[in-house]
């Protein structure tokens, strides 16, 4: 395979890891953990209707869906271009 592969995988790889990392943080804390130590405990109607939350729901999944093939790719490509040495 060509090594443009190999890059525009990396390229998908590191957009998608930003991303996902910013919706993440999107989400609302639904318990006691760090969320709430820092004052995020306190509840607000920032984050809308449940229907908002469902599709940030949705958004996470799918781009981790595109995260996880983007890794699953890029080790395929890895194991073929570099020939075992056994």
């Amino acid at each position: 395979m060509p090594i443009a592969f190999a890059y525009t995988l990396i390229v998908l790889l590191i957009i998608t890891s930003i991303i996902l990392t910013l919706l993440i943080l999107l989400h609302r804390g639904k318990g006691g953990g760090m969320s709430s130590m820092f004052g995020g405990g306190v509840s607000s109607s920032l984050a809308g209707s449940s229907v908002a939350e469902k599709n940030l729901d949705r958004y996470t999944v799918l781009v981790s869906v595109i995260w996880f093939a983007c890794i699953i790719g890029l080790g395929l490509w890895l194991k073929q271009a570099i020939p075992s040495a056994s």
